[in-house]
């Protein structure tokens, strides 16, 4: 028997079908043109009264937490002077969206890295897919310099609005776009490290793993449930096209991909999720410490 519940998630499911532009998620109350914050946090709280004055959330203080605690997790900055800070949070069936401009920029990560834009969204656990969909429609807008020069640019409030109006939302043909390689790198690092911990540690540890799980979709998590049972592991990065996994050479195509995205691919030798080798990092951070040991002698 189909409970009342699974009726509404069919129904709102069936309206995130026909919708087609990211105005269905927003209205011009939402936008600010000129934030008055210097910070992250004092973004997050004006966004968040906007939605509250709305009357799109109740609750702004545990939203508030949770978008601290997932930005501690990993930076929200998705483009160049943008950023998607999100809490998955009860809202009543429905998405709530607030965006904020900042001519000045905002002190996100570190005072030297101003964002102009903060997109931020808060969405109902119940509804399957929800976030990932509509974050995949804004990435494909936000990646490109050309439109974010033109939102960040907006003349006036009712032109930043218009200009946001223009994203066209519509369902990624496969999981890759929805899908977030680091989180998922990530949460393998994670699940290792909670082998060994105990006490608070392990609850922080938990806490973690339990953020990144509800962005990940339900056949990715249980991939990756299966593959972290059955081998101690479940993410292999790929390095000079070489899975590290099963040493294996990886499809040219696929591995070209795979350097310097975010997107979730797989082997198809070993069947590990793949990530771009984290040894260019590795490798600049040693090349910059040799460079000042050098200077200091």
């Amino acid at each position: 028997m189909i409970t009342e519940l699974l009726y509404d998630i069919i129904y709102l499911m069936a309206e995130i079908l026909k919708s087609h532009y990211f105005s269905d998620y927003l209205k011009p109350s939402q936008v600010i043109y000129d934030l008055k914050a210097t910070n992250k946090i004092e973004a997050f709280e004006e966004l968040l009264d906007v939605l509250l004055k709305n009357k799109l959330i109740q609750n702004k203080q545990l939203i508030l937490t949770r978008l601290i605690d997932r930005e501690r997790l990993e930076s929200t900055v998705l483009a160049e002077h943008i950023a998607v800070p999100h809490a998955r949070v009860d809202t009543g069936n429905r998405i709530a969206v607030a965006i904020g401009r900042s001519s000045k920029g905002i002190a996100y990560d570190s005072q030297d890295k101003k964002v102009h834009l903060v997109i931020l969204i808060v969405w109902n656990p119940v509804i399957p897919g929800l976030f990932n969909h509509l974050f995949a429609g804004l990435a494909r807008y936000l990646r490109e310099p050309e439109f974010r020069t033109k939102v960040i640019n907006a003349r006036d409030r009712h032109e930043f609005y218009q200009v946001l109006s223009e994203i066209v939302i519509s369902l990624p043909k496969d999981d890759r776009l929805v899908s977030r390689a680091s989180l998922l790198k990530k949460l393998q690092d994670i699940e290792v490290k909670k082998r060994r911990a105990t006490g608070t540690q392990l609850k922080e540890l938990e806490k973690k793993a339990s953020l990144i799980r509800e962005e990940l979709d339900h056949a990715t998590l249980t991939r990756f449930d299966r593959l972290m049972e059955r081998y101690g592991y479940a993410v292999a990065e790929v390095e000079s096209g070489v899975c590290q996994s099963c040493n294996i050479n990886v499809a040219t195509v696929m591995s070209s991909a795979i350097e310097g995205s975010n997107d979730i691919y797989i082997c198809e030798n070993c069947g590990k999720f793949l990530v771009a080798s984290s040894k260019p990092v590795r490798d600049k951070i040693r090349e910059t410490a040799s460079k000042k040991i050098s200077k200091k002698k």
